[in-house]
């Protein structure tokens, strides 16, 4: 496996069973990021990405938003050396334009100092799958706009100086993930079964875990059933079986 995507789900509910602020919950969350990011490189995993704030989370209470990105900001000033000493590549996905200017810079100093990492680690903030394909889209028509979309030469232009017509692999290097392998595995905790909008072009032949355990709650064992649970599967890729 080459990359294990997350769904972080449960952050709240783990606070309320325990009489605690929501804040609370997702510093709790934050920590078992810390782990799971662990777990994967003992692993060889080379890609993790996990859904941490998606353009729906907008319309939570503005402390609960706020808090939440603050401890974004404190994640990327207090994580910088350990990522830089362990080899993580740092990277976000997801519609930055919404985050302040600060917390822009702040993610983009980090990703730089963070390059060539052998483990990358991608965090999608005020992320949406419908959204990146939108904003994917619109890459592309600019592309088309400027005359700077690449043509094979087995391809057949539609109209004098116009770009080559769209593939799958065009269209791939307009979102968010370009250059990063599309997810093995998708792990949701706290017992829902949806994708709730994540990487819903990149999931196409992705394998799913859906475990009923809240995620500052989600622990080594659990990885490993995910794992070996994944371990099992026969991806065919709409191919035959043997």
């Amino acid at each position: 496996m080459q990359h294990l995507a997350v769904i972080m789900d449960g952050n709240g509910r783990w606070a309320q069973k325990r009489h605690l602020p929501r804040l609370m919950g997702h510093r709790a969350g934050a920590d078992a990021l810390d782990r799971t990011m662990h777990w994967c490189k003992e692993a060889g995993i080379k890609y993790l990405t996990v859904y941490a704030f998606s353009t729906e989370n907008w319309k939570r209470s503005e402390d609960e938003v706020s808090g939440l990105m603050k401890l974004l900001s404190h994640f990327i000033k207090s994580k910088e050396k350990e990522l830089v000493e362990n080899g993580v590549a740092f990277r976000v996905i997801g519609r930055r334009t919404d985050l302040s200017e600060k917390l822009q810079k702040e993610i983009a100093a980090l990703e730089e100092k963070t390059k060539g990492g052998d483990f990358t680690l991608i965090v999608a903030l005020s992320y949406g799958g419908r959204d990146e394909i939108v904003r994917a889209a619109e890459r592309l028509f600019e592309k088309w706009r400027r005359g700077n979309m690449p043509r094979r030469e087995d391809q057949v232009l539609t109209r004098q100086d116009a770009a080559s017509p769209i593939d799958e692999q065009t269209f791939a290097s307009c979102l968010d993930t370009a250059g990063i392998p599309d997810p093995d595995l998708i792990i949701r905790t706290s017992g829902e079964l949806r994708l709730s909008n994540f990487l819903l072009w990149q999931a196409a032949y992705a394998e799913f875990y859906f475990t009923d355990v809240l995620w500052p709650d989600f622990d080594k064992a659990e990885f490993d059933k995910a794992i070996a649970s994944f371990s099992k599967r026969d991806r065919r890729m709409g191919g035959r079986g043997k």
